[in-house]
């Protein structure tokens, strides 16, 4: 019963985003003489509001041009935004702001797009021990984090010191790779009191 009342809300939902929706759209469109993108910049501020119904619209419009603008090059972004004024009929010269508007927020939707690529593709890289620069990042984090303290040995109790589960901190970069490493250690670079702080409280007794 759950799994059929699942399929019939799913039913509905599509017909809604794709007929009621659209249709809804287009009336809008006759009674104000706007297009969604249109009404989106004018009605709201510039911002991350602004932005993400920009970016909402264009993921489900049913043009496969406002679609793929939401991962085009940054060079290309203005020359997507004239094509889309383009299909939209809209005339560039009696609305100059529209453009900027569209332009400013398309750039920020490619921008951190573009950061959620790089930074999932961190996160899949397995910590690897043959890898030297990756050798070399987890050296400077014990060094960081411990100064006065010499390791060892790369396979060693210490590292249970400065948070690590067991003795080779490799097995503990499994669920975020080399992501997980860089924040550690740009953490301890860049706000060591904090970072050494942190560090002592979770030695605490109080605080394990």
């Amino acid at each position: 019963m759950k799994h059929f009342l699942r399929v019939v809300t799913q039913f509905f939902v599509f017909l809604y985003c794709k007929c009621l929706w659209r249709g809804l759209k287009f009336v809008v469109r006759r009674f104000t003489g706007r297009c969604e993108l249109q009404r989106i910049c004018y009605n709201n501020k510039p911002g991350a509001r602004r932005t993400l119904k920009i970016e909402s619209s264009m993921r489900y419009s049913k043009y496969e041009l406002l679609q793929s603008a939401l991962g085009v090059h940054p060079d290309k972004v203005e020359k997507t935004i004239d094509d889309i004024m383009a299909l939209k009929k809209i005339n560039p010269d009696t609305n100059p702001q529209l453009g900027i508007s569209l332009q400013a927020s398309l750039l920020q939707i490619v921008g951190y797009r573009s950061l959620m690529a790089v930074v999932e593709k961190l996160r899949r890289e397995s910590y690897d021990c043959e890898n030297a620069e990756h050798e070399n990042m987890l050296m400077k984090l014990w060094k960081e984090l411990r100064p006065d303290t010499p390791l060892t040995g790369r396979i060693s109790k210490q590292w249970c010191e400065i948070g690590f589960q067991g003795n080779d901190p490799k097995t503990d970069f499994r669920g975020m790779g080399l992501l997980g490493l860089q924040n550690l250690l740009y953490f301890a670079e860049h706000d060591k009191p904090t970072a050494l702080q942190m560090l002592q409280d979770s030695l605490q007794p109080k605080h394990k």
